[in-house]
Order: structure tokens, then C-alpha cells, then sequence
């Protein structure tokens, strides 16, 4: 049993040599894990091409795992294990996308600049108040631009001007009342929109009136 169990077993695999031999060495950028091999790429004829380009890569490999253990500081802890320290990139890496240019200054900046106004103020609090301007604007897609969040066209006025309004099928019920009275969707939400804004009047005034009370007692 012992014979047979020798017979079918399977022959361990030849272990590679660590060391590589080129007859130009390697270039390295350790920073980004890179190795560069100046030589020519030998593809032998006899054997299949896959086997000569892993042959190749496991070199090119090898060589870096090799550069980096000799050349880059090694620190443990019980946290991290082994950690290798990498040194700074020296390869310049092309950019996908070209650098990008300033926006040109519109004709309000270019006023502002020229006047002092807002963050081109030389006033105290004055770049921290335009901060807070900016607080209530919000950005409009369709528009591509910056608009304020409420107020004359505000954002939340959105959609109260459109020539053409989409209904979902639930608000149908709601499109029928309001052409029973001579409206329609556009011109209730117009109606909601007010109402929401007459109750918070009311709430805050009925806010500052419980505040004076609890004060004064």
C-alpha cells in the first residue's frame, strides 16, 4: 500500500530561483509598484507563448518584491502586522482628462471686484457674510446656475411656471377638484405653497408669544 501510495503521488512543483539575471537590470518606482524591464521580449518558438510571457512577468515580479524587501523600511505591530513603507512616486503619470481652466469672471464679479463687494471686500466679516449668503442658494440643474432656496425665483418655486405640468395617476382625484374651481394642479401648489407659508407665520408667531410669556412669568 505504502509503494502505491508513493506511485500515485503527485511531484511537488520545481521552486523558482529568487534571484533574476538580466543582461540590462531592471528600473524600479517603488512608489507605484513598478518595474521596468528594458529588455527585449524573448519568445521562444518551441515553447507555447502564455508559458513565455508568465516566464516573463514572474521575473519582472520577482525582481520588485526583491528591490522593495532590500531598499524599503519594515515595521510590525500586533495591530497592523508587517507593513512595508513605500517611498514617493517618481514616475509623472499622464492625466486622463486635461487639467482643467479657470472659469472666466462674470460681469457681476468683475463689478464686485472692482467696487469691493462681498468676498472682495476688504471689511472684517465681510468674506464671512457673503459665506452665509451663499448659505441660501441652491444649485438648479436645468438652469446651470446658482439660485436662491426661496424668495423671488426661488427653488422651491419650481415647476409653478411650467408650461406643461406631469400628474401622476394618484393626483388625478386632486387635477378633477381643482378644474371643478376653476383650477388645476399648477395653481393649487401654488395655493399649497402659500398655506405652508401662512402656517409657519402663525407658528412662529405663536412661538414668540409663548416665549415672552414663560420670560415674563
Amino acid at each position: 500500500m505504502e509503494v502505491e501510495a508513493a506511485q500515485g503521488s503527485k511531484p511537488k512543483p520545481e521552486r523558482l530561483p529568487i534571484t533574476v539575471s538580466k543582461p540590462t537590470p531592471y528600473t524600479f518606482d517603488l512608489g507605484y509598484l513598478l518595474a521596468n524591464d528594458p529588455n527585449p521580449l524573448e519568445v521562444s518558438r518551441s515553447a507555447p507563448l502564455d508559458a513565455s510571457l508568465k516566464a516573463t512577468a514572474r521575473d519582472g515580479a520577482q525582481s520588485l518584491v526583491n528591490q522593495l524587501l532590500t531598499t524599503c523600511a519594515i515595521t510590525s505591530s500586533t495591530q497592523h502586522g508587517v507593513l512595508l513603507t513605500l517611498p514617493p512616486p517618481t514616475t509623472h503619470l499622464p492625466r486622463h482628462k486635461p487639467v482643467p481652466k479657470p472659469k472666466p469672471p462674470t460681469k457681476w464679479e468683475l463689478f464686485a471686484r472692482k467696487k469691493g463687494i462681498g468676498k472682495f471686500s476688504s471689511k472684517p466679516g465681510a468674506a464671512l457674510a457673503d459665506k452665509e449668503r451663499r448659505k441660501n442658494l441652491v444649485y438648479d440643474e436645468e438652469k446651470g446656475e446658482w439660485v436662491p432656496r426661496w424668495g423671488y425665483k426661488g427653488k422651491n418655486k419650481a415647476g409653478e411656471n411650467d408650461w406643461l405640468v406631469e400628474v401622476d395617476e394618484k393626483h388625478w382625484k386632486k387635477e378633477e377638484d381643482a378644474a371643478a374651481v376653476g383650477s388645476s394642479i399648477r395653481g393649487m401648489s401654488r395655493s399649497e405653497r402659500k398655506d405652508r407659508i401662512r402656517r409657519n407665520e402663525r407658528k412662529m408667531r405663536a412661538n414668540d408669544r409663548r416665549s415672552k410669556k414663560s420670560g415674563g412669568g
